[in-house]
């Protein structure tokens, strides 16, 4: 019971936190709150992000400035053509054992064994290099010889990628972008926006960010939001909205059969669910509802959609599809 209430406690006292965080993470960044959210949401789930964005909007600002206000390791990996899987597991050298006197291979642990990851451009690597994250990504720990070493919680990783030069990219497969629980695209501030970023990064401006929470607490977080129960029609609702997604579904809807080549999976019902249990709390409500589904639709499908010529040649999206199947299945 005394651990019930800690709980309860804990979860009330989020949308506070989010709130600190904001005001933490806006002396350094102008604007960017649903951005911010979702990233905030996708950590209390446990998730990890693919974010898309054009150079210059301060990804990287962003996500270093958070680790410090979360308290949490941070390490930028920047994905080159020529990244070895080494180059973020880790390696294993051979060093003299001097109570021995015999030589061993002793592991080097690389970037990945820490709290908060932006890896930087992940589709300018080839498959192999991008295999070794994700599999760290999937299964929380790293495999060297003979050796599986765990990575310590909390662990997320946000990639990015730019949508503008593709040449020389390897993109990421249907299979390994369901490992990212969204998919979040960073746009161009507004013009007061712009404005205040200019001022901002044209005069000496020393700021001093102030760590908000700590990992520990973070991790009781994750595991108080993963008991949180849902009620049965929010989870219907998820899952009806995952399903109307794929274009073999008997009763599924004709426009869906034309415009979708592939649907989402089992994950993405799961992630609906999750994320929509963490928005809720992030906003002070201790139960999620559709609308919490909704609000996290678009980022959770719209890379586990894939969409048809038909779709494309008519200047369609994977998100204008959602948005179409969540007004046909209603809420």
């Amino acid at each position: 019971m005394d651990n019930d209430k800690k709980n309860l406690e804990l979860l009330q006292s989020l949308k506070k936190v989010k709130e600190q965080i904001l005001t933490e993470l806006h002396k350094v960044i102008i604007g960017q709150d649903e951005v911010i959210e979702q990233i905030l949401i996708a950590l209390f789930s446990n998730g990890h992000c693919l974010i898309e964005g054009v150079p210059g909007l301060a990804k990287t600002l962003m996500i270093s400035s958070l680790a410090k206000i979360l308290d949490l390791k941070f390490s930028r990996i920047q994905f080159t053509p020529d990244l070895m899987p080494s180059d973020i597991t880790g390696t294993e050298i051979l060093v003299d054992n001097r109570e021995s006197g015999m030589r061993e291979f002793k592991f080097i642990k690389g970037p990945v064994f820490t709290n908060f990851i932006l890896a930087d451009e992940i589709n300018r690597t080839p498959p192999k290099t991008q295999s070794a994250l994700l599999q760290a990504m999937q299964e929380f720990e790293v495999t060297a010889g003979n050796e599986t070493y765990s990575l310590e919680p909390p662990f997320l990783v946000l990639a990015t990628q730019n949508p503008i030069e593709q040449e020389g990219t390897y993109p990421l497969p249907e299979a390994q972008l369901d490992r990212f629980m969204f998919h979040i695209i960073i746009n161009y501030p507004d013009f007061e926006e712009e404005k205040l970023i200019v001022k901002q990064t044209s005069a000496r401006n020393n700021v001093i960010l102030k760590p908000v929470i700590n990992k520990n607490t973070i991790i009781d977080i994750q595991k108080a939001i993963n008991d949180i129960p849902v009620n049965e029609h929010v989870i219907e609702f998820a899952v009806k909205l995952v399903r109307a997604t794929r274009p073999n579904e008997s009763d599924g809807y004709d426009f869906v059969k034309e415009k979708i080549n592939w649907g989402a999976g089992p994950r993405a019902s799961q992630y609906l669910v999750i994320a929509a249990k963490t928005r809720a709390i992030l906003n002070g409500r201790l139960t999620p509802s559709e609308d919490d589904v909704v609000a996290v639709s678009d980022i959770v499908l719209r890379h586990r959609v894939l969409i048809s010529y038909s779709a494309e040649s008519d200047g369609l999206k994977s998100t204008d599809i959602v948005r179409e199947i969540i007004k046909r299945v209603g809420h």
